[in-house]
């Protein structure tokens, strides 16, 4: 609602912000923050209650911050004392939708800093010789899901740092539940809280004359809308109704124009004074039970995300009223319309993640055809959050009613399979089993897992307390940082929790994987957690050693290895099938000089003490878990030919590795570690051996030579991953 350029503000002779159409208390507040004025707090903190018009005040203080708006203002004909001064744009990192680490991320990438943590950030901040100044709009909005509580952490781990840092000029727009938290935390000279309820910071004329506007563009046959002292008197009545609330005088004047029948100023109980009156009025003026209108937007404000596609509001609205809903929402669109905000959008595209430029890297990965049908699609959920707000806080059972919804989307996935369920439900059903106390029973199922998107799962699980998650959801948030930094598609995704599910002794899951059509690019066989590995070969014993090498039944650590999935049943033989002797394959580590089992590098003179410095060196089997009692002197490193004959090479970087076909130079496999890589080799039929600063993992590589499935992903040292700003890292 667009405040009316007619007339003057007050008696002063100045023109109201075109946008804001008022509050000049606050906009001279904030413009002496901007301009550090003299006895100006250095933090400021704005909050209110919902639909107090916290947004559209930053928006429009915002709009006289930035030099390109700026242009578009009447500032000759504003007051002053509200223009700031004609500075550089600040920063305006946008919290909405994201984790404290992907806001700490914009951040970092707005100032060019080289750090991830709020400490390290703020630390190069203060050592800056100019102020820099940062506005932080609805914090409110914090995170992927909303159970989760990221405003919380967003004031915890990021202003409250921010605020702390003398050099920092900080503006907050705050829930007033964490305000007092945040102005707690500063000098009472160096932090203002502007509560916009506060009779301080009142508006009144301001509000009528948002009312005046918005009932100028209704319809031209209502004389409330055309008649300037008809609704001049109606928006007065409006205003002092609403008592300072933007969001209640915006539903009332969508209800009455869009039912003026019986509209009469003078009687207030026909006016609301709340979001949730604005919502039982317009019912009841519809000749509708208000429960019922509540009942309908139920689903939309338990929505997550950019809000819930219309396809499924049916199902979930009658889960929520335990009832048949479909005549009220078939005949229910004049009722509810005031209320909702549609928009023409899509889902994240499981093939790329919603990431531009990607769409042909998708289905080589594993993503199948119902993962790019997404397309554009409505998508519904409330005008304003104050109304969600509003309807969860009147329904007596939220657990409840977020349990029956969860239940109706997963009725709502075919056959139960993943890649065919809609891309909402993929997305947020761990949020909705949050807060209805479910979600350590739904993360059970390997296929969520890789199908879900990353950031909203491993929201939604760290919300749980550690010891209530069984042992693949502890799995899963080890490997989530690695899912969302490298943005993996689903079967990227689905190939390196494989991996991580041998690594932590989880065969059956790995296995699972496997049978859920993704083509991985390669079969976990075994696991070790060994740490100081610093390289590691591939070779093969005699078939005399091979004959008589012992493999042992656990690492020397006295771990026991993780089952290799299918290892016996993969296709990767140990010989011949005709029982001629053959050569035992094996991976020999480079470990530190002591570890248990080891044997030291004899010395280029046969002394063993020669070699002590260089380390000692483990066998272990490479086609199946367990170390080889043998001596590593026996070990026959591949011919340079057999290497060159091979169908497959490999280009490891840092934190990261690269199989490719030699055929035709394609990637058949990408793998990117979340620990550095300190050794890494390719046997010539295809096993690939990688340690890290975690331990030791085989993988068989399962792309045909001629053929290959996973098309080249970005690699390289870290100076070329990828970025960890708005693209949304989370580690």
């Amino acid at each position: 609602m667009s405040a009316s350029e007619e007339g003057i503000a007050g008696a002063s002779g100045y023109a109201p912000h075109p946008y804001i159409g008022g509050r000049t208390s606050v906009l001279r507040a904030l413009a002496a923050w901007r301009m550090r004025w003299p006895g100006a707090p250095r933090v400021i903190v704005l909050t209110g209650s919902p639909g107090s018009g916290r947004s559209r005040l930053l928006t429009g203080f915002l709009m006289l911050c930035d030099p390109r708006f700026r242009k578009q203002l009447p500032l000759d004909a504003m007051d002053p004392a509200t223009v700031p001064p004609d500075l550089p744009a600040p920063a305006v990192p946008s919290p909405e939708g994201r984790t404290v680490a992907q806001l700490l991320g914009l951040l970092a990438d707005h100032f060019e800093l080289g750090a991830a943590r709020s400490e390290d950030i703020c630390t190069e901040l203060a050592a800056r010789e100019e102020p820099v100044t940062i506005v932080v709009p609805d914090v409110d909005r914090a995170g992927p899901v909303r159970a989760a509580d990221e405003p919380a952490r967003v004031v915890r781990d990021v202003l409250k740092p921010l605020a702390a840092t003398t050099t920092v000029q900080l503006l907050a727009d705050v829930p007033r539940g964490l305000a007092a938290e945040l102005a707690a935390a500063l000098p009472s000279g160096q932090v203002r809280v502007i509560d916009l309820d506060d009779p301080e910071w009142a508006d009144p004329e301001g509000l009528v004359r948002h009312a005046e506007a918005a009932l100028s563009l209704g319809p031209p046959e209502l004389p409330f809308c055309t008649d300037p002292s008809a609704r001049r008197a109606l928006a007065e009545a409006l205003a002092e109704r609403a008592n300072g609330n933007r969001l209640t005088l915006q539903l009332a004047v969508q209800s009455l124009v869009m039912r003026p029948e019986g509209v009469d100023p003078a009687d207030p109980s026909m006016l609301p004074g709340s979001v949730g009156e604005a919502l039982d009025l317009h019912a009841r003026r519809l000749g509708s039970d208000p429960q019922t209108l509540r009942l309908m937007l139920a689903p939309l404000a338990f929505a997550e995300g950019a809000g819930l596609p219309v396809q499924l509001w049916g199902a979930l609205a009658d889960a929520v009223a335990e009832r048949d809903m479909s005549c009220a929402l078939a005949d229910g669109m004049p009722l509810a319309a005031p209320f909702l905000q549609p928009s023409e959008g899509s889902e994240r595209d499981e093939a790329n993640d919603g990431k531009t430029g990607k769409a042909n890297v998708g289905q080589a990965d594993g993503a199948t055809a119902a993962d790019t049908a997404d397309g554009g699609r409505t998508l519904l959920r409330p005008l304003h959050p104050g109304i969600a707000e509003e309807i969860r806080a009147g329904l007596p059972d939220v657990p409840g009613a977020q349990t029956r919804i969860a239940m109706a989307l997963l009725d709502a996935v075919p056959q139960q399979d993943w890649s065919r369920a809609d891309p909402y439900i993929r997305d947020h059903l761990a949020a909705h089993t949050l807060e209805a106390g479910l979600l350590p029973q739904l993360l059970t199922d390997p296929g969520l897992f890789a199908h879900a998107d990353p950031v909203a799962m491993r929201a939604a699980i760290e919300a749980v307390p550690l010891d209530r998650l069984g042992a693949p959801a502890r799995t899963y948030l080890r490997t989530a940082p690695l899912l969302t930094r490298s943005q993996a598609p689903a079967g990227l995704r689905a190939a390196f929790l494989e991996s991580a599910f041998v690594e932590d002794g989880l065969a059956p899951y790995a296995e699972a994987l496997h049978r859920l059509g993704f083509p991985l690019p390669w079969r976990t066989l075994w696991s070790v957690p060994l740490t100081g590995v610093r390289a590691v070969t591939t070779g093969a014993l005699p078939p005399a050693d091979a004959d008589g090498a012992a493999a042992a039944a656990a690492p020397p650590d006295g771990t026991t290895a993780a089952a290799a999935a299918g290892a016996e049943t993969g296709g990767v033989g140990p010989g011949p099938a005709s029982g001629a002797p053959a050569s035992r394959p094996v991976a020999t580590f480079v470990v530190p000089e002591g570890t248990p089992g080891s044997r030291t590098v004899p010395g280029p003179g046969g002394d063993a003490s020669e070699g002590g410095a260089a380390g000692a060196l483990l066998v272990h089997d490479l086609l199946r878990p367990g170390y080889v009692d043998a001596d590593p002197a026996r070990v026959r490193p591949p011919s340079e030919e057999a290497r060159a004959a091979a169908p497959f090479a490999c280009t490891p970087g840092p934190d990261s590795l690269q199989v490719w076909a030699r055929a035709n130079r394609e990637v058949v496999a990408t793998l990117v570690s979340d620990t550095p890589i300190t050794g890494a080799d390719l046997s010539p039929d295809g096993v690939l051996v990688v340690a890290t600063e975690r331990g030791v993992t085989a993988r068989q590589i399962l792309a045909a030579p001629a053929a290959p499935t996973v098309p080249a992903q970005r690699t390289g040292g870290a100076g070329s991953a990828a970025s960890d700003g708005l693209g949304g890292h989370h580690s």
